[in-house]
């Protein structure tokens, strides 16, 4: 009888760790994905230099909500007003992981916009890769790290309990400045769920600690991993 429960309870712990090893793939792949040119699509030149020059929110405050693509890559997003604090926090966690990461040299967000708003204010039309590639340009940099963010929903009530969740959405893009190439890309896009909604959001789960996040907080769990995919050469 022994022998029995014990050959029981091992086939439901493997059954459970393969669960939770399939969560855990799953939800990586539904919540945030980058794209990297293939290898032999690759010149092998090292980047040397990275204008950060962050976020920007893609919606302002008056604008309504709807679904809107990038100007970038084209990918879909549901798009609300972005506070413009939201997109200068996320754009100063960018660069802290960017300059502990990285030993290129590295041109930080002030200096940036402050390209972009001079650009923005000589009245010349271009799209936004132009615009990113004139900073480039101002900086004599190879490349240029850009992106948006498209929804900063803050939670609605405590750590413990709540209304509504938190959910945020941005992307990210390196662009080679001599020919604005997109080089890598990457996207997150999640709304926090109780465990017992989702099980596939084991692994937010786990990094709150079974706590309700704030935007940043859920910001802060796909930035790190979009980065551990950035390129160093091109």
């Amino acid at each position: 009888m022994m022998f029995v429960l014990s050959s029981f309870w091992s086939k439901c712990y493997k059954s459970l760790s393969v669960l939770v090893l399939i969560s855990l793939l799953l939800l990586s792949a539904c919540s945030m994905q980058s794209v990297q040119l293939p290898r032999e699509e690759q010149a092998l030149h090292r980047i040397e230099s990275i204008v950060v020059f962050g976020f920007r929110p893609f919606l302002s405050r008056g604008q309504e909500p709807r679904m809107v693509r990038s100007p970038l890559s084209g990918a879909i997003f549901k798009a609300e007003p972005v506070p413009e604090k939201a997109a200068i926090d996320l754009t100063g966690e960018l660069f802290s992981e960017v300059l502990n990461s990285r030993k290129c040299r590295l041109i930080p967000p002030g200096q940036a916009k402050g390209v972009f708003s001079n650009l923005l204010s000589s009245g010349a039309a271009a799209s936004d890769i132009e615009l990113f590639q004139e900073i480039g340009l101002a900086f004599s940099s190879d490349t240029i790290l850009a992106g948006y963010v498209y929804r900063w929903k803050e939670r609605v009530g405590t750590e413990y309990a709540i209304e509504l969740p938190a959910s945020v959405a941005f992307d990210l893009y390196l662009i080679r400045t001599k020919d604005r190439k997109i080089i890598w890309k990457a996207r997150f896009d999640k709304t926090q769920r109780s465990l017992s909604e989702n099980l596939f959001d084991l692994g937010t789960f786990v990094k709150s600690r079974g706590r309700w996040m704030s935007a940043k907080e859920l910001a802060m769990v796909g930035l790190p991993q979009m980065l551990k995919t950035l390129p160093k050469k091109y």
